[in-house]
């Protein structure tokens, strides 16, 4: 039927719509540090069966070898994020910490809940405690004292500093970082954070460059692991696919005023 074709072609330019959309949003986010970029996974739709493969087609027991099948068209099935290590941008910035490896930060926001994150952006607020950019505190909670000349922090996580008088460092915390057996099942909120839902599992944490989990690198920020090139030639295909699907709209439209004008 001719309005079968409309309505899957309408499905199709709708699935495509959305594909652009998340690929909008990694190329968006291309220099976002800790980003990981999304990819858009499609299911073909229901089908209506005339003849359904395996029927007989005879009174002696004769098997249809393959059916009439109509497909009516494609949905978008899940929208996965792609967890890879981005590439290691070097800044000299002491409180810039890029995770080499497995591991998430975790930060205690402003309800008291936890979220993960892999952007190792921070900074001290006016007491002296390691926040990220938007304030909320690493967990387990560290101060820097505020006579301190400089601050290090080994592979390990190991956060050391450096006193007047002194000549040693001081010890005053550990980073720990937090995995996840289904790291796609995370729940996004934003700000490069996530937090943890059933299909993630809980997590399991651990110190850094210990038990599989990651280095820590200082003075170092982890890049957004989009692909510019392999983006821009999804979009491109995107955009083709979207054509393709508007045209086998105007195609049915067409059939369907030929048929109209019959006398």
């Amino acid at each position: 039927m001719v309005t079968r074709s409309l309505d899957i072609g309408a499905t199709g330019m709708l699935a495509q719509q959305m594909n652009v959309d998340v690929i909008s949003n990694n190329i968006a986010n291309v220099t976002t540090s800790g980003f990981k970029r999304q990819r858009a996974e499609f299911h073909d739709l229901i089908y209506q069966n005339k003849q359904r493969p395996g029927s007989t087609s005879s009174d002696v027991g004769t098997i249809v070898p393959s059916g009439m099948q109509f497909g009516l068209g494609v949905s978008l099935g899940s929208i996965y994020r792609l967890h890879e290590q981005g590439t290691i941008k070097m800044t000299e910035n002491p409180l810039d910490l890029a995770i080499t490896g497995k591991g998430y930060y975790q930060i205690t926001l402003p309800d008291g809940s936890t979220a993960y994150t892999r952007s190792g952006v921070f900074q001290t607020n006016d007491n002296g405690q390691i926040v990220n950019a938007q304030g909320y505190e690493l967990q387990p909670g560290l101060t820097v004292p505020q006579d301190a000349t400089s601050i290090t922090v080994n592979q390990s996580g190991e956060v050391l500093v450096t006193l007047p008088g002194q000549v040693a460092t001081q010890n005053i915390g550990q980073i720990q970082l937090a995995a996840f057996i289904n790291p796609a099942g995370l729940n996004a909120i934003g700000d490069t954070l996530f937090l943890e839902t059933d299909a993630s599992g809980t997590p399991v944490t651990g110190n850094p460059d210990s038990d599989d989990f990651g280095e820590i690198r200082q003075g170092a920020l982890e890049n957004s692991n989009v692909n510019i090139v392999e983006e821009i030639t999804n979009l491109i295909a995107a955009q083709r696919a979207y054509e393709m699907n508007s045209n086998v709209i105007s195609t049915s439209d067409e059939m369907l005023q030929t048929i109209t004008q019959l006398r």
